[in-house]
């Protein structure tokens, strides 16, 4: 390759290797300068600053090399004299730079290799960059391409303009391509990586049954009907929660389709995955019964501190709403987000009768009280001692069998109780050496503050290190597969805001932070979790 050859043929390579890239014409100029200045460079000395230029229109290669305008030469190969360069340019001045044209050169073999892997390398990463820009904005679209190869395991797609991967943990099970067999996946994540841009594809994510439903449903496509949540078992069972915005369409019917055409057509490219439709509720009890279907439900207990709810079904429903090797009720949960416990009636029962026994022999001991009003004051609603103790005197005089007397009795008895524990504990916090000025803090009681002893705490400036986490405890999520860790007052009853309020007081009180400062943390917390929610 030759400076001189035909100025023609090197546009026309510039236009080809644009082409089939599918690049700006000018990138590949850019390229081809960029080689001619290496090479130039090589004849010329690598300190030499050469800019080689190629005309667009006419294909004429201009090389000239940069001289800056000095007093003194001290490097000819970079450097020019004032004077001589004020014979080229009168106004140039010391500090400018005075181009020379260079006569044109032959490139040796070394040299027109050297510049073939410059233009390569080039057009290669204008290529790598088209690709990434052009897919990068097709996250969450569904992709039809063509297998190129397996990799073990994993299949390689043509996608025309680039190529996808999809791993062998994005395949649905049992499921094999070969070479040159169509493929239709969801593109899940675009990455820019040094061997260039990785697009990943899936077969399995919940959100490639959706968008395969917006391609079958025209309702979907249009907004009429909106997929709220999907949950997915992949080449399994599937169940889907759908809303209309339009009272007058059925959605699950929409998504179904005259004689299930709409959903058999999702189930074939999905390998005849079974597919539940639901109909999506803003009622929590509503929308986890619905989802538990078809197993009937007659009775649900929600907790929404914890997002955890319990269901009841008839004895002959239990391994119905459970599913085969728990199916069901992982999908479900999946679906609406909940932690779902499932009992029988006779377990439920069991249960309450368990805890009715507890509390009548707590009310007895601690009463120093008859059976039967132990088991009258847990039959009537009453869970703890301080509800008993604190309660209006009226209410527990209105028990059938009780009167004021003895109503100020009983109340009396339980606060003399809970003072005898409040002076244990508080004797147990100071033997952990618990400092008192934690008693202030609002909400923290002496049982509290031996747990937190406990758990290493001795200063206000310890407490003020937790996170409500570490108080109340988090669940943790993996593959519809919900882990609960307990925290240091976990057995307490105490709401995260509560804990939150506490942690924030003992950081003000510590001097870490102001008051407005606690306010403004708490409210942004609140908003962060009703935007959650």
């Amino acid at each position: 390759m030759a400076v001189s050859a035909n100025r023609l043929e090197l546009l026309q390579i510039a236009d080809a290797v644009a082409r089939e890239k599918v690049i700006d014409r000018q990138i590949v100029i850019a390229a081809m300068e960029d080689a001619i200045q290496k090479a130039a460079r090589s004849r010329y000395g690598s300190e030499t600053d050469v800019r080689a230029e190629i005309n667009p229109k006419t294909g004429e290669i201009r090389l000239q090399r940069l001289l800056q305008v000095v007093e003194q030469v001290d490097n000819p190969a970079i450097e020019i004299s004032l004077d001589l360069a004020t014979d080229q340019n009168p106004a140039a001045r010391v500090g400018d730079y005075i181009a020379e044209a260079l006569p044109p050169m032959d490139f040796g073999r070394i040299a027109a290799q050297s510049a073939k892997q410059v233009i390569v390398q080039k057009v290669r990463e204008a290529e790598r960059d088209r690709q990434f820009d052009e897919f990068k904005d097709r996250i969450g679209e569904i992709i039809n391409g063509s297998v190129k190869r397996v990799e073990y395991g994993n299949v390689i797609v043509d996608l025309g303009r680039g190529e996808g991967i999809v791993r062998r943990d994005e395949m649905i099970p049992r499921e094999a391509f070969r070479y040159g067999d169509r493929i239709r996946a969801y593109v899940y994540d675009v990455r820019r990586e040094q061997r260039g841009p990785q697009i990943f594809l899936s077969r399995t994510h919940p959100q490639f049954m959706a968008k395969l439903f917006a391609q079958e449903v025209p309702e979907i496509y249009d907004g009429i009907i909106e997929v709220k949540s999907v949950a997915r078992d992949p080449g399994s069972r599937a169940k889907m929660a759908v809303i209309s915005r339009d009272s007058s369409i059925d959605p699950v019917g929409a998504c179904v389709g005259m004689r299930g055409s709409r959903v058999q057509a999702v189930v074939n490219e999905l390998q005849g995955e079974k597919i539940d439709i639901i109909p999506w509720s803003q009622d929590a009890a509503t929308f986890i019964v619905n989802a538990l279907q078809p197993a009937e439900v007659a009775k649900v207990v929600l907790d929404e501190e914890a997002s955890r709810i319990e269901v009841v079904v008839p004895d002959d429903q239990l391994s119905l709403a459970i599913g085969r090797r728990g199916q069901n009720v992982r999908l479900a949960s999946q679906l609406t987000g909940w932690d779902i416990d499932i009992l029988t009636e006779q377990e439920e029962s069991e249960r309450r009768q368990k805890e009715f026994q507890e509390r009548s022999a707590l009310f007895n001991t601690a009463l120093d009280a008859d059976e039967v009003v132990g088991q009258l004051l847990a039959s009537e609603g009453f869970a703890s001692l301080e509800e008993i103790a604190f309660v209006e005197p009226d209410e527990l005089a209105s028990i059938e069998g009780f009167d004021e007397e003895t109503a100020a009795e009983l109340q009396q008895r339980a606060r003399d109780y809970l003072d005898k524990l409040e002076t244990e504990h508080d004797e147990e916090r100071k033997k952990l050496g618990v400092a008192d000025e934690l008693k202030e803090i609002p909400g923290l009681t002496s049982s509290m503050l031996v747990a937190l002893g406990k758990d290493g705490v001795k200063t206000v400036e310890d407490f003020a290190g937790y996170v409500p986490d570490d108080l109340v405890g988090w669940a943790e999520r993996n593959e519809g597969e919900t882990t609960r860790h307990g925290g240091v007052l976990d057995t307490f009853s105490l709401s995260r805001s509560d804990a939150e309020n506490m942690i924030m007081t003992a950081r003000v009180k510590a001097g870490w932070i102001t008051e407005d400062e606690a306010a403004a943390e708490l409210e942004a917390s609140v908003e962060g979790e009703e935007a959650e929610a």
